[in-house]
Formats: C-alpha cells, structure tokens, sequence
C-alpha cells in the first residue's frame, strides 16, 4: 500500500512548484541515460532528445495515466556494440527498431489473450538469471575502460593513473550510494560521475600524466545545434538511415524478451509506489506499446532504445508526487537541454577511467538486479529443474557460448552471449518436466 500523494498522477501542480520537482526527475534519470551513448559510441544529446520526445510519446500512448520516464535502456548495450563492432551503427539502429516493432507485436498479443503466456515462457528463474548475464557480460567493458589506455585490454596500455581515476570514481559513487540519504541517494551515479571528472580536472593541474580531459570539442562546438542528426568531421548534418540485416534484427528481438520482462516489473513496481494498477488501467498493452513506439523512435534518430527508469520511481516513492505533468516537465527540459551542443561537448569530455569506474558499479547493480529477481521471487534452488537452468543459463550466457550456421555462401546466422542464453533459458523451462507439486499450482 502506498502512503497517502503529495500530488497524484492527474495532479498539476503551480508553475513555482511543477518546474523545481520536474528537474528534480531531470537529475534522476541524466546519469544513466548520457552513459549508455558514452559507452556504445553514440551522441549523448541525442539520447536526451529521444528521452524526453520517448517519454511524451508514452504519456500520450498511456492516456497520461501512468508517470513513467524513460531513458536509455543498458540492457541493449552489448548488442548495440556487438552489431556495430560487426556490421556498423546504421544496422544497429534497425535492430534497435525491430526491437520496438517487437513491443508493439507483444502488446497486440497481449490485448487479445492476456499476459499468462508470458509468464510461462518467461519465469523468474529464466528472467533473473538472463538479467544477471546482461550485467556480467560488460564487466570487462568496465575493468578495461578503467585500467587501460584506448579500452584495448593489452597489457602494454595498462596505465596506473587511469587505474586510480577510475577507484576514485568507483569511491565516491559507492559513498553516495550507501551514506546519502534523501532525494541525493538517487543520483549517486551523477555524483560519481562529477567527483571522478572534478579529481582527474585537479590532478591535471599538478601532473600532467593526469591531464587527459580534452576541451577542444567544448571550444569549437556551437551553442545551438540539432541532438537527432550526425555532424561530419566539415560540421555538415546528415542523418544516419537505419539499415536492417536479419542476424542484427533477430539479435535485438531475443534481448527484447529479457526488456519486456524489466518493463512488467517495473510497471508493478510503480503500480505499488502509486497505489494504482496500471497493469489493468491502462493495461500492460498500452504500456510495452508506448515504450515500443519510444524505443522504435528513438532508434530513427539515432539514440539507444528506451526502457522506464527505476530511478525516477525512486524519486517519486521518496517525495510522495505522482503527477503525469511533473514527469512530462522532466521530459519538455530534458528536450530543451538536447539542442545546447557545448552541453554535449562537455559530456562528451568525460574521461574513459571514470566511465570504467562508474561502470564497475553500474554493471554490478544490473547483475545484482538479477539476483534480486531470483530473490523476491522466491525461486526455490533445492529444485534441480531450477538448478540446471539457471547453471547452463549463466555458463552459455558468460563462457562465450556460440551457436552459428551457414545458408548458401553469403548468409552466417549467429546467437552468442545474452541472446542465446535468453533462447536456451526458455527451450530449457518448456521442455524440461516439473516438479508435480509444481505443475498442480500452477
């Protein structure tokens, strides 16, 4: 049960009151939001831009019934970077868009025969272990941002500074997670992010192996510029056309089915934060379709696909303020900030050992959200048939398990990592016969 709302969803608050608790969201979600561009390559202005526009499309898909922010979702960073690494960032975004053609497919089944299927399909025991390969599958991401030169992971770049740069980060955002309390508990990745940017800016002043943040983007970029188009080395804008190739394509649907298990828990989440059921009003069919056109739309322009961020449920459970419109305000500023390109620059600046050390912890969290899943949901691990699914689960999902096949001469199809592990994770719940006690509950 939730307490009693400052302000309920359908609550507007005066101007004086509604832009202060609108940024205040603004805070919450901008940490995790610019990270996801940073690490993938992509323009963190952009990804403001497709958060705040993402955002309204799912206030105006949901009736403005359910105060939602969405921003970058981090469970599509390996495949954004896997896909780019191999086939370029133009096919990325097409899977990225198949994924959110995806959502809408789901909600329309959805609609017309309700939700226990998904819940078959998709137990805890296969969400929970899926979630804890998302995050475990970009550790190395992380230790190599944080210790070596260029990412690259070669002994020879191993570097010391980086490697102190990124433990302090790692410090102060593990310091802001556990001794903050109040709203400020909510941006301890924001607050890492600063203290690791604010000590490599001091320890440059003094020795120069420490000076590595490069202002020059910042000098020559404009005040104003367009967030959703890329901009050539000449200044020139053009738009990234999304391509499509069916191995990109088929390797967002299958992470899709980890994210629309995310996006069902925290709708249930903000369902008992604001004391209403949004699974029945609007309904969860209305929900996956407005982070589906979002994601969908997102990825046209350029921008990760987006998921409903737990971060601003926290902000709301802690301040007791509900409103669509304080959410919506968050969206208008986040759109607002996307167009200041020397806002971008700055971002952009940020140095690779803070991003390792705020990922140390982020990809951690990611992980432990999966062990929090298998916990909450109670997943009884002295059932065998639970056992071996999450085991095989976890190694597939962390060895490196590979499955490829040739058709003709031009076309190799290929599942690795999070993906094939999400398949071999459902084939494994259908096939393999349940407890008897089980199957009669169920």
């Amino acid at each position: 049960m939730s307490e009693r709302p400052i302000l309920g969803p359908q609550d507007r608050p005066p101007l004086s009151r509604w832009i202060p608790l609108s940024i205040q969201h603004v805070f919450a979600m901008f940490g995790a939001t610019i990270l996801v561009p940073l690490l993938t390559g992509l323009n963190p202005s952009t990804a403001l831009f497709t958060a705040g526009t993402g955002t309204l499309i799912y206030i105006l898909v949901t009736a403005a019934k359910v105060p939602a922010f969405l921003g970058s979702s981090f469970a599509f960073i390996t495949p954004l970077i896997g896909i780019t690494a191999t086939y370029g960032r133009a096919y990325a975004l097409g899977g990225a868009i198949a994924s959110g053609i995806f959502y809408l497919i789901i909600a329309a089944i959805i609609k017309f025969t309700g939700k226990g299927w998904i819940d078959k399909a998709l137990p805890p025991v296969v969400i929970g272990s899926v979630i804890i390969v998302i995050g475990l599958n970009l550790a190395p991401t992380a230790i190599k941002e944080a210790l070596y030169v260029g990412s690259t992971g070669n002994a020879e770049d191993y570097s010391l500074v980086y490697a102190s740069i990124a433990i302090v980060t790692l410090a102060i955002a593990v310091f802001a997670t556990l001794f903050i309390r109040g709203f400020f508990n909510t941006l301890s990745i924001l607050i890492g992010l600063i203290g690791g940017y604010l000590f490599t800016l001091v320890m440059g002043c003094f020795f120069p192996a420490y000076k590595i943040i490069d202002f020059s983007k910042v000098t020559n970029a404009s005040w104003f510029g367009l967030p959703f188009l890329q901009v050539d080395e000449a200044g020139h804008y053009f738009w990234l056309a999304p391509k499509f190739h069916i191995f990109a394509v088929l390797t967002f649907i299958i992470v899709s089915l980890a994210t629309i298990c995310e996006h069902l828990g925290d709708t249930l989440t903000t369902s008992r934060v604001v004391g209403k059921d949004f699974l029945k009003d609007p309904g969860l069919h209305r929900t996956l379709l407005g982070d589906g056109i979002a994601s969908a739309w997102a990825a046209i322009w350029g921008g990760p696909p987006n998921t409903t961020y737990g971060e601003n449920i926290g902000v709301m459970a802690i301040t007791k303020v509900y409103s669509v419109w304080v959410i919506g305000g968050a969206a208008v500023v986040a759109f607002l900030l996307s167009f200041c390109q020397k806002f971008g620059a700055v971002i952009q600046t940020i140095p690779g050992p803070v991003l390792g050390g705020i990922s140390m912890l982020l990809y951690g969290l990611i992980a432990s959200s999966g062990l929090r899943t298998l916990v909450d949901e109670k997943v009884n691990y002295q059932d065998k048939r639970n056992l071996t699914i999450s085991s095989i689960i976890l190694v597939i999902g962390l060895g490196g398990g590979l499955l490829e096949f040739k058709l003709g001469a031009k076309f190799t199809f290929s599942l690795s990592g999070v993906a094939l592990s999400t398949v071999i994770g459902i084939l494994l719940n259908l096939i393999l016969p349940k407890d008897k006690k089980e199957a009669k509950a169920n």
